[in-house]
């Protein structure tokens, strides 16, 4: 296995542990997790902060979203795609989530040390997710009233600010209710 794997490997199996555990997690855990010796892990990262740091990376990138999102069927109705694409969305939020407070409740928080200004890399992951959305609107091209990089930014605006805004209090729309109102407005055709 190059080095360049075996790393990819530790993070993958890391990353739900540092869920589970936050940054109490042992090199032992990890070890076990991944499959080999707790030598090997400080073989490929100098420290924990460099394995956290590069797992923190990791789970921001929007890889596994952008796969979900590029195997939705084009030939279904707009809503039933912006439904898939929000529920995957949805997901990656709720990983990101979950491991932000993790770390954050064991008193560890993410650092930018060694990948790079974390605006840049927010910047770079929405820019490509509002791509790909863009997308699941060109079927729709000749009906649409904005361009569809413009509606797919407006549609991510809405799906992460409702969802974040709205699942404190309890009154979180459901995917469905949220893609009627993008897609056909709040009052009722007269």
């Amino acid at each position: 296995m190059s080095p360049e794997e075996r790393r990819r490997m530790i993070v993958q199996s890391v990353l739900p542990l540092m869920v589970e555990h936050g940054a109490g997690v042992t090199t032992s855990q990890i070890a076990r997790a991944a499959g080999i010796g707790e030598g090997t892990v400080f073989r490929v990262f100098k420290d924990k902060d460099e394995l956290f740091a590069t797992c923190f990376a990791e789970a921001l990138k929007p890889d596994q979203v952008l796969d979900a999102i590029a195997v939705i069927d084009l030939e279904q109705p707009l809503g039933d795609r912006l439904v898939e694409a929000a529920d995957a969305l949805s997901a990656h939020l709720q990983r990101m989530g979950a491991l932000m407070a993790a770390m954050h409740g064991s008193g560890k928080r993410p650092e930018r040390r060694e990948h790079g200004d974390g605006k840049d890399r927010r910047r770079e992951s929405m820019s490509v997710m509002r791509d790909a959305m863009a997308e699941l609107f060109e079927p729709e091209q000749k009906r649409l009233r904005l361009p569809a990089t413009q509606l797919a930014a407006l549609f991510l605006s809405l799906l992460f600010n409702g969802r974040m805004r709205f699942s404190e209090t309890g009154d979180e729309p459901t995917t469905m209710e949220l893609v009627d109102v993008f897609l056909h407005g709040a009052v009722e055709a007269a």
